[in-house]
């Protein structure tokens, strides 16, 4: 059933907020990143494998322990970010948004009248009839994120034009993809990355719209956080995972 969202509440207050991809779909890994004290998990569906059946259990999983859930759906898809918001999700990570259309159009899927235009639905977001229909529609429109992301050289550019006009709530940087579009593949430090990452920032900044940040060390966070930022992506749970689990090993290896 829908509820307050507690990260886009934490974000108009300037508290700092840290989140972290979950790709694989296992509703005890959702648990663990909430227990782990993360405010927000983004539920990865653009480049993992999920049924709309396990989004929804992993869904559940992150309400039972307070911890808000967003998806990334693929590019362009209205009818995954539909059937995530369905499921329960508290925002869409909508991927390689490229102008103020791509923005429109994930509006549109998002929000209800008069703001969008998403199918109306009595499943278990409005708790199967609990919240009044009606009223369920205003509080879903004030809720709900959406939040872009900037992964191409041509979105940066554009990104005034993308952000005027309103109904963005957080825009989450890409610095992968980015590097690939500036040339320089898998190298998110290059120079024309950085700047590039932070022509977003200042773009973001001007607009009053919160900047979220994917650090790839502590510098990298102590960086950003003196800038203003105050939304971290802290990286994803399957590379945590795996170093942790090499770490384990070569420590017993070296006994």
């Amino acid at each position: 059933m829908l509820r307050s969202n507690a990260v886009r509440a934490q974000l108009r207050t300037g508290a700092e907020v840290h989140g972290l991809f979950c790709a694989i779909p296992a509703a005890a890994l959702v648990e663990m990143i909430g227990c782990a004290g993360y405010d927000f998990v983004i539920l990865d569906t653009e480049h993992a494998q999920v049924d709309p059946q396990q989004l929804e259990n992993l869904i559940r999983a992150a309400e039972a322990v307070e911890l808000t859930p967003l998806v990334r759906v693929p590019e362009a898809d209205s009818g995954a970010a539909l059937r995530a918001l369905d499921a329960g999700a508290m925002g869409i990570v909508v991927p390689h948004v490229r102008s103020r259309a791509d923005v429109d159009n994930a509006i549109a899927a998002a929000r209800y009248y008069p703001e969008g235009a998403r199918s109306l639905n009595g499943g278990r977001v409005p708790g199967f009839g609990r919240i009044d229909f009606i009223d369920y529609l205003g509080r879903a429109n004030a809720e709900i994120m959406v939040v872009p992301m900037i992964e191409d050289a041509s979105a940066v550019d554009a990104l005034p034009e993308i952000l005027d006009g309103g109904g963005v709530d957080l825009v989450l940087e890409g610095a992968a993809d980015l590097s690939q579009s500036y040339g320089v593949p898998w190298q998110t430090r290059h120079p024309r990355v950085s700047a590039a990452l932070r022509r977003v920032h200042e773009v973001c900044r001007d607009a009053a719209v919160p900047f979220c940040a994917i650090p790839r060390s502590r510098e990298d966070h102590q960086q950003w956080r003196a800038v203003g930022v105050r939304a971290f992506v802290l990286g994803e749970e399957r590379s945590l995972a795996a170093r942790a689990l090499r770490a384990h090993l070569d420590d017993h290896r070296t006994l």
